[in-house]
This record gives C-alpha cells, sequence and structure tokens, in this order.
C-alpha cells in the first residue's frame, strides 16, 4: 500500500499520508473503545430526566448533547430539520417550534443546575433568515438581510437584544451584527484567538474570523 500511495504522491508526501490515515485509525479505534462511550448510551438516565427533556428525537439529541458535554465534547450539534418553510410555512414552523421549545428551555436549565452553564456556549441558530412576506405557496424563502441567533451560557450576558429591524422584519435599523461580528464573539467567549491562521496543504493562511468586531453587549 505504501509503495503505491508512494508512487502517486512521491515518497515524503506518501508517508504523511499513510502516517496521518494510521493516526486516524488508531484515534478512532481509542473512541470506539473507550469507556466513555456510555455517554451515547440515554437508558442511563431516569425516566424523568427523559421526559423533561421530551420523548422527541430532537430532544434525545439535547439529552445527548449535555452528557456529550459532561464526558468532555468540545463541539456537539444537535439538529432539528423542517426550517426550509418554502411552502406551507405557518404549519411546518408551529410544529418545529413546539419540537423545540421544551427541550431548548430544559438543556440550559440542566446545564445551569449542574454547574457547566457558564463554561458551556449554547448556539441556537439556522442557516438563513427567511423572508417577511409570504409567497403563493405559502411559504417563505431565503433572506439574507434580516437574521436572528439566540445565545445562553459561556459567560454571555442574557436578557437582551442586540440589534433592531424595521416593523415588517425587511431591513436592519439598529446596531447591525454581522456574521464576522458574530463568529469573533464566540471565538472570543471560548478562549480562541480569533485572528488565528491555518495554513492549508499549499500553503494559504487561512483566518478564523476575517474582520469583525466583538459584540461588547454580550460580554459580561
Amino acid at each position: 500500500m505504501l509503495e503505491q500511495v508512494e508512487a502517486n504522491f512521491g515518497a515524503t508526501e506518501g508517508r504523511d499520508l499513510v502516517a496521518d490515515h494510521q493516526k486516524l485509525i488508531r484515534k478512532s479505534s481509542n473512541m470506539i473503545l473507550s469507556p466513555r462511550m456510555e455517554a451515547f448510551d440515554l437508558s442511563k438516565e431516569s425516566d424523568k430526566m427523559r421526559d423533561a427533556y421530551g420523548r422527541s428525537k430532537f430532544g434525545a439529541g439535547c439529552l445527548l448533547a449535555r452528557r456529550l458535554v459532561e464526558a468532555g465534547v468540545t463541539f456537539v450539534e444537535v439538529n432539528q430539520d423542517g426550517w426550509d418553510t418554502h411552502d406551507n410555512n405557518f404549519e411546518r414552523t408551529r410544529t418545529n417550534n413546539s419540537a423545540i421549545d421544551q427541550p431548548m428551555a430544559q438543556l440550559i436549565t440542566d446545564l445551569r443546575q449542574r454547574g457547566m452553564l457558564e463554561k458551556t456556549l449554547v448556539i441556537w441558530m439556522g442557516e438563513f433568515g427567511r423572508t417577511p412576506r409570504i409567497n403563493a405557496r405559502a411559504g417563505r424563502d431565503h433572506y439574507p438581510r434580516a437574521f436572528n441567533v439566540a445565545l445562553a451560557g459561556g459567560g454571555i450576558r442574557g436578557g437582551q437584544v442586540v440589534g433592531e429591524t424595521d416593523a415588517g422584519g425587511e431591513d436592519v435599523t439598529k446596531r447591525p451584527v454581522s456574521v464576522s461580528d458574530l463568529f469573533r464573539t464566540v471565538y472570543t467567549t471560548l478562549g480562541i484567538n480569533a485572528d488565528h491562521e491555518n495554513m492549508s496543504r499549499i500553503g494559504r493562511p487561512i483566518k478564523l474570523v476575517d474582520g469583525g468586531q466583538v459584540i461588547r453587549e454580550l460580554l459580561g
């Protein structure tokens, strides 16, 4: 195998690729065989706790997120699909809202009760805003001019709204916040240097965040 890789990529790069692959295999094996894999076993939780999060896929995901954070995982993503409401917006949004409200509130409550909220940043967001106007299919389309994100924990100063749109939700009229501002704030809150540059294989520097300013209102 090594000879074939070296033939395709050159001796030095070939050895590096094989070494990286072997390292990945070792790390994967260590993870699979680790006793910490019990974090994925929700049967370890009481019925009361399962009910508190809600007996739904998203509820189970939020409970699993708490268990993974307790086990030392540094980044967890929980998805609730179905927000791309190009049609039937009102019914689909109502269904999604009812699915996330209970697990979202319980996750924050659970983290706080266990003393983990201040060192865990919780981010609730999607990938796009939605048009203020309803289309012909009773839906809302992609809309990048106005967008919202909810943050909790991680030293974030809660109980406030930063920024404002006009009454129709069409344009930001007060304290605009850019994507770079949001990402820079997230990195700063987590104690990560947002100006750090990673180097690609071809020697191209890639910044963690390109520009932006920390959202000072959010920092405690």
